[in-house]
């Protein structure tokens, strides 16, 4: 591991050698509806020198269009095809590979829109009420700011009758300005305390949210590097697929959490925040 401020001149070669690159947005580019200004500048920058920008995050209480609308709030100048959500890895997986099973969905509205024109079977409408006493193939769970008991209880007993189980992220606690609420992973937790049912995930670190930039991008993982809060998200996913792996300690993450990490969760690269590799990469502002 690289820690920028002890040892800057191999932490410039390592940013400056990358092509693409991926960017967390909870905890590391804005919290809530702050945005770190330095973040803004050192993705401006990087467009400016020909690089590379994908915006992905596990959040996928939101379409895509509402991070458009979002990051171009904040000052980020976002185009549609550099933003990408754990939603939208999932609702590829079930078009895919699932194609023609019927789907509930605990999640927000959003993401039943979302699922929606993608064309997915889903047997509940956007809050959670099961439609003509349909039984789902798949349950799907996510960040849902709109839980209510019923869906929770909905989720269960489909699951409970041998519904396929898969989650689109497993991230605990979602950063906000006022601290941490809990995320999708909490919520699955909660399901699988109740069934005993552990589902599949997706989203980051898991291997399709990988594919999918891949396919997205045609970046190769060699020239690719991601920036995240999480270790056992945004790191997870460099360090278990080939992609450099870049910690700022801006949200979920601490120092003492990095100390406790084994080897093989600890990140390629730390930097207190985004501001150390602006001016690592292209000096002081």
């Amino acid at each position: 591991m690289i820690v920028a401020a002890e040892n800057p001149r191999k932490a410039a070669e390592l940013l400056r050698k990358k092509r693409l690159y991926i960017f967390d947005m909870d905890g590391t580019i804005y919290l809530g509806g702050r945005p770190f200004d330095f973040a803004v500048r050192f993705i401006g920058r990087l467009r400016e020198s020909g690089r590379r920008v994908l915006f992905f995050t596990n959040n996928a209480s939101h379409d895509p269009v509402f991070y458009l609308d979002k990051l171009t709030r904040l000052g980020f100048s976002p185009t549609p095809e550099e933003i990408c959500t754990s939603g939208n890895v999932t609702a590829a997986f079930l078009t895919r590979r699932r194609a023609g099973k019927s789907v509930y969905l605990l999640g927000t509205r959003e993401l039943w829109r979302q699922f929606t024109a993608a064309g997915i079977d889903l047997v509940n409408d956007e809050d959670g009420h099961v439609t003509d006493g349909r039984v789902p193939d798949i349950v799907v769970t996510s960040f849902d700011t709109t839980l209510t008991y019923e869906k929770l209880t909905n989720a269960c007993t489909f699951i409970r009758g041998g519904a396929e189980y898969l989650s689109t992220h497993p991230d605990f606690n979602c950063p906000t300005e006022d601290g941490f609420i809990p995320d999708s992973g909490a919520i699955a937790a909660a399901v699988t305390a109740s069934t005993g049912v552990t589902p599949v995930y997706f989203g980051k670190p898991y291997p399709e949210t990988v594919e999918m930039i891949g396919e997205i991008t045609g970046e190769p993982k060699e020239t690719t590097l991601i920036f995240g809060d999480r270790l056992y998200t945004d790191i997870a996913t460099g360090r278990r697929h080939g992609i450099t792996a870049a910690l700022v300690l801006t949200g979920e993450t601490t120092w003492e959490d990095v100390n406790a990490a084994g080897e093989a969760e600890r990140p390629d690269l730390l930097l207190d925040s985004l501001a150390d590799a602006d001016r690592l990469m292209f000096g002081e502002a």
